[in-house]
């Protein structure tokens, strides 16, 4: 079995396909630094990172056990890069090897070089990051979100594309509109995505919190979780024994209610939020990011 083979059979279902893809692959062509279209050993000096990779933490440790695996037994399964010029190429997928074939003190590292243009480089990059195992969830959600929006893809579209369901891409999408802090609770695995999946669904922002705080400090199952939301209120815990707390009671938003909201938040791209109080008025939040963002928002809601 030739090298090329061999990486073919260790890629990913999505990435292999782009590979193949006719309207991305590269006839064949070389100069003194390598060959477009083939596995060449490239000196590590001559790559640089991928500007596009959504990940950007690599744990130590992991790394040190890899750069020693690979110092035994060098690469087993070649870079992928895109070639800049003479001798100058860019990372498109492979950062953990690259990072830990530098702690190993190589010099040379085996690569497939293709030429790929930035938009075609993002979609290899994401695509290949969303095929590995050890992802969390929040970047699994941002990748399927940087697929949608920079490589203009809708959701049926990326369901094709890598091979998950629709409803899969929903539910992960929907954890980006959880508070900065939850979603960097489910990074960390503070939380499970079951967690945040109940918590997307309490609406208010202030319900989340307060019912993210019962799980981390009473270690709350999911189904615990989902029956506090259900009940529409949550009893604040205190640390310090003896303090009479009141109950806080935020009124629920309806089946009906929560539909609308996802509808509209799936319409507009962004989070929604329904407030109401006991007296029964309230408001209905539209966030934006940015100026550019609120453009954005406005533009459609005058279609």
């Amino acid at each position: 079995m030739s090298s090329n083979t061999k990486k073919r059979s260790a890629l990913g279902k999505g990435l292999s396909a782009l590979l193949e893809n006719s309207e991305t692959d590269i006839t064949s062509k070389s100069d003194n630094a390598g060959v477009v279209g083939s596995v060449s050993m490239l000196s590590i000096e001559s790559i640089e990172a991928n500007p596009f990779n959504p990940r950007t933490h690599f744990e130590q440790a992991a790394l040190d056990e890899l750069s020693q695996s690979i110092a035994i037994h060098g690469i087993i399964q070649p870079l992928t890069v895109r070639k800049l010029g003479r001798d100058k190429y860019q990372l498109i997928s492979g950062e953990r090897r690259f990072r830990a074939s530098q702690l190993a003190g190589l010099t040379e590292v085996p690569a497939y070089i293709r030429v790929a243009n930035d938009q075609t480089m993002l979609e290899m990059a994401l695509v290949e990051n969303i095929q590995r195992e050890d992802l969390n969830a929040i970047e699994v959600a941002l990748s399927y979100s940087r697929l949608i929006e920079e490589c203009d893809l809708t959701q049926d579209q990326l369901s094709q594309k890598i091979a998950k369901s629709r409803s899969s891409i929903t539910n992960h999408l929907r954890l980006l509109k959880l508070p900065a802090d939850i979603q960097a609770s489910v990074r960390d695995s503070v939380i499970s995505m079951g967690h945040a999946r109940a918590l997307v669904s309490a609406g208010d922002e202030d319900l989340q919190m307060a019912i993210f705080n019962r799980i981390v400090l009473d270690g709350l199952s999911v189904r615990d979780a989902e029956a506090l939301i259900r009940e529409g209120y949550v009893e604040p815990r205190t640390e310090t024994p003896g303090v009479d707390v009141k109950t806080t009671r935020t009124p629920s938003v309806t089946s009906s209610q929560s539909t609308f909201k996802e509808h509209l938040s799936d319409k507009l791209s962004t989070k929604i939020e329904i407030k109401k109080s006991t007296s029964g008025n309230g408001k209905i939040i539209v966030n934006f990011n940015s100026e550019v963002d609120l453009n954005r928002i406005i533009e459609i809601l005058n279609r």
